[in-house]
């Protein structure tokens, strides 16, 4: 049965299980305050830095076997060359034995050699570009990887007055899928005729003075364009001292996975170095005079990640930059607090010494300056006593 009880709710209001340090207890100073102060300016500068960082990616790179032997090359070309396109012939021939025929033919454009001004602006803006960044790749790599720009220069603006002249050069340009194999892309005088073993230019009715290999490389690229990859020959330009001038590109094609946070990409990028000589069958300077391009691909790719921390791992690292600041603001507050009493204790107990001696000395010098009255045991007048009797009833 249960029974009815006076509450006081007093009681139940200021019932509190968890018990509290008494204000009594908390000691408030201009030290402490300034402390807490700075305590959470470092805390805020410290929180803002480690968002910024965990928001901010790092690359890693590493080499790994190619093991993708059946893929497709794709060769980016857009290349002009101071010859009509009737006296120049473009094709590839790679270990397989396969040459132009077997692949997708490129686009060949009557064009003029010199420059529109417009035109000349822009080459020589991708000249010096392509150059910068090659010389300083080391220094902004990681700027580049994680940049959006995937072509630094547009294409090729079109000429605003054509000249009245014929066309005196030719502008070969396209994509071709070739094998994954050692191969040559040139560019030489005469059509390009196909044979059992390989092929053929047929050049019988040109002479040495209708040579003329001076040439301009717009784009030379394998695979699709990526964010931080440099392509070497962007932007060169050749020009032939002698009509049978043999030009050399030696290629090495290194595979180039990138793995981003939003996509994946298959790419390639290379390595070249150039060789140029004359033709001279008489000096003993034997070859083909034309431009050829020479290509390897390298067993090893390169893998290329953007990382970032995990979630987990960024909140750990918050809290306990907090709770460091927290607990080191404490120990130093303890010390100079301790040092600020220490020092304030001996400079009010100086002083409170000071006046007890400043005190101590005047009484005595009250007392001394106080003049000594006589006692005159003649004239003191007797006490008189009053006591009352009380008779007993």
């Amino acid at each position: 049965m249960l029974r009815r009880r006076n509450v006081n709710f007093k009681t139940v209001t200021e019932f509190d299980a968890f018990p509290k340090i008494p204000e009594t207890y908390i000691n408030k100073s201009a030290v402490g305050g300034t402390f807490s102060f700075l305590t959470f300016c470092i805390i805020a500068c410290l929180i803002v830095s480690e968002s910024f960082y965990y928001l901010d990616t790092r690359l890693n790179f590493k080499f790994e076997p190619d093991t993708d032997i059946e893929a497709k090359l794709k060769i980016n070309i857009d290349i002009t060359v101071a010859m009509t396109c009737s006296q120049l012939g473009a094709d590839v021939l790679d270990a397989t034995n396969q040459n132009l025929l077997g692949f997708e033919p490129l686009t060949e454009e009557d064009t003029w050699w010199e420059l529109s001004s417009n035109q000349r602006t822009h080459f020589d803006a991708l000249k010096h570009m392509n150059s910068y960044l090659r010389e300083e790749y080391h220094a902004i790599h990681e700027v580049l990887w994680k940049s959006s720009k995937v072509a630094f220069m547009s294409e090729m603006p079109k000429r605003n007055i054509e000249p009245t002249t014929k066309p005196d050069a030719c502008r070969i340009y396209g994509s071709m899928n070739v094998n994954k194999v050692a191969g040559n892309f040139h560019i030489t005088a005469g059509k390009s005729l196909s044979l059992p073993r390989g092929h053929v230019h047929i050049s019988a009715f040109m002479t040495s003075n209708d040579y003329n290999f001076t040439h301009r490389i717009n784009k030379f690229s394998f695979g699709e364009e990526s964010p931080g990859i440099v392509q070497p020959l962007d932007g060169d330009e050749k020009y032939a001292s002698d009509n049978m001038m043999l030009y050399q590109y030696f290629i090495e094609v290194v595979p180039t996975d990138i793995y981003t946070l939003l996509k994946t990409t298959k790419t390639y990028q290379y390595s070249v170095k150039d060789y140029a000589r004359p033709i001279d069958h008489q000096k003993g300077s034997h070859g083909i005079p034309g431009i050829f391009f020479k290509y390897d691909t390298s067993a090893m790719k390169v893998v290329v990640r953007q990382e970032r921390d995990s979630i987990i791992k960024f909140l750990v690292k918050l809290c306990a930059t907090v709770g460091g600041i927290f607990v080191t603001s404490g120990i130093i507050n303890s010390f100079v607090q301790s040092i600020w009493y220490i020092m304030t204790c001996k400079v009010f107990k100086n002083h409170h010494n000071n006046e007890d001696k400043k005190s101590l000395l005047q009484e005595q010098s009250v007392a001394n300056t106080k003049p000594i009255v006589g006692l005159d045991l003649v004239n003191i007048q007797p006490a008189t006593i009053d006591v009352t009797i009380n008779s007993l009833k």
